[in-house]
């Protein structure tokens, strides 16, 4: 039957996106959402919304530390998978893309602090430019269908993966406040009691549902940035061959994450004042991190997968060319999602999460064009 007339223009503009490639688009689309909204006149009731007092946290606050658990939760149920059953459970297969992974968190870190590093205050956000956003750097993949061989999807996929188990690390680690110690071991006692259903033969989602709220909680009240909570919920989940709670969770959760959760964030996170960050002034913040970004990454990610293949160490995806696994180390270099998250937190003031938001926009943007032009043009 026809399409009525409002719906035609829809259907026509999804039949231009490539399978796939639509969690990608809606990121971009709720980011330039936020940076218009941010620029115009509605920048007011936009701030205003993000630090509107919904119970007892701010909006924004429920974003960024509740539905991002979610998010993390989402994380940590394909960490699991991919460490037991898929492409992270080979030794060999796993070797290069855990190297590149790891090479592509540290060259980026090292660029950013030697160049903000000697400004007082700007240590503070040497993680940033380490992470990639998988769904933003798989959806500029997809966007070029069989120009790319699926072994390059895979070797993305996975060193994607294990950069989000850096970045949790970082998080746990790294960016914990003051710990509240009665907090804390409550919500070490509700993880150990996580861990202990699957012992007790439990494969019903709501006592896991039940017990990881209490978790998210708690972890919220213990100092331990929130998110955490959601990775050890998700790896107490049940893991089974024969279609577990874990596989079930994770089909059911992805459409809710790519689209809403995480164009929910990047709308609520991507707007900056560019008129507070002038382009032109001398910003090392924002400087440090587009360059670890854009030179950082694709430095550290292909910089490996050459220096093992060179010593025999391992083998480059197969049926690719080294100009298509260098453009897949430059989509490497697309943080966004991750970037700003972790940009919010090693930053309390807002002149500097601007000025970090405006370099991870920056990296971010080129990177993606840059990586999908050469990915293009490679044969």
């Amino acid at each position: 039957m026809p399409l009525p007339p409002l719906r035609r223009p829809v259907a026509a503009a999804l039949d231009l996106v490539p399978q796939g490639g639509l969690p990608g688009v809606l990121l971009i689309l709720a980011a330039l959402a936020a940076l218009v909204i941010a620029n115009s006149p509605l920048a007011p009731l936009y701030m205003a919304l993000r630090h509107q007092p919904l119970g007892p946290l701010a909006v924004e606050h429920w974003i960024n530390d509740g539905l991002m658990a979610l998010f993390f939760f989402q994380v940590g149920l394909e960490v699991k998978r991919e460490a037991r059953v898929g492409d992270l459970a080979d030794p060999a297969a796993r070797r290069l893309p855990l190297v590149a992974a790891a090479s592509g968190m540290a060259v980026p870190a090292l660029l950013y602090l030697a160049i903000a590093g000697p400004v007082p205050g700007l240590a503070r956000g040497w993680a940033i430019a380490s992470a990639t956003d998988i769904a933003f750097a798989l959806g500029v993949l997809n966007l070029l269908g069989a120009r790319v061989p699926a072994s390059l999807r895979l070797f993305l996929t996975t060193v994607a993966v294990a950069d989000d188990i850096g970045a949790v690390a970082i998080i746990a680690l790294g960016y914990s406040q003051a710990l509240h110690g009665l907090a804390l071991a409550v919500a070490a006692a509700l993880a150990l009691l996580l861990f202990a259903l699957p012992r007790l033969g439990v494969r019903r989602f709501a006592p896991y549902a039940a017990l990881g709220l209490l978790l998210w909680a708690a972890t919220l009240r213990s100092g331990v940035h929130a998110t955490v909570a959601g990775v050890l919920a998700a790896l107490a989940v049940p893991l089974a061959r024969d279609g577990g709670p874990l596989e079930r969770i994770e089909h059911r959760l992805a459409p809710i994450i790519a689209y809403g959760v995480l164009p929910l964030f990047a709308f609520a996170n991507a707007g900056v004042a560019l008129g507070s960050a002038p382009l032109l002034a001398p910003l090392p913040l924002a400087v440090a991190l587009a360059l670890g970004l854009v030179l950082g990454k694709q430095i550290g990610v292909f910089g490996a997968v050459r220096g093992m293949a060179a010593l025999g160490l391992a083998t480059p995806p197969g049926g690719a060319s080294w100009r298509q696994l260098y453009g897949v180390s430059l989509l490497a270099g697309i943080g966004f999602t991750m970037s700003l998250f972790i940009g919010g937190l090693a930053f309390a003031d807002p002149a500097l999460m601007d000025q970090a938001k405006l370099g991870v926009l920056a990296g971010s943007l080129a990177s993606a064009l840059l990586g999908y032009a050469v990915l293009r043009r490679a044969r």
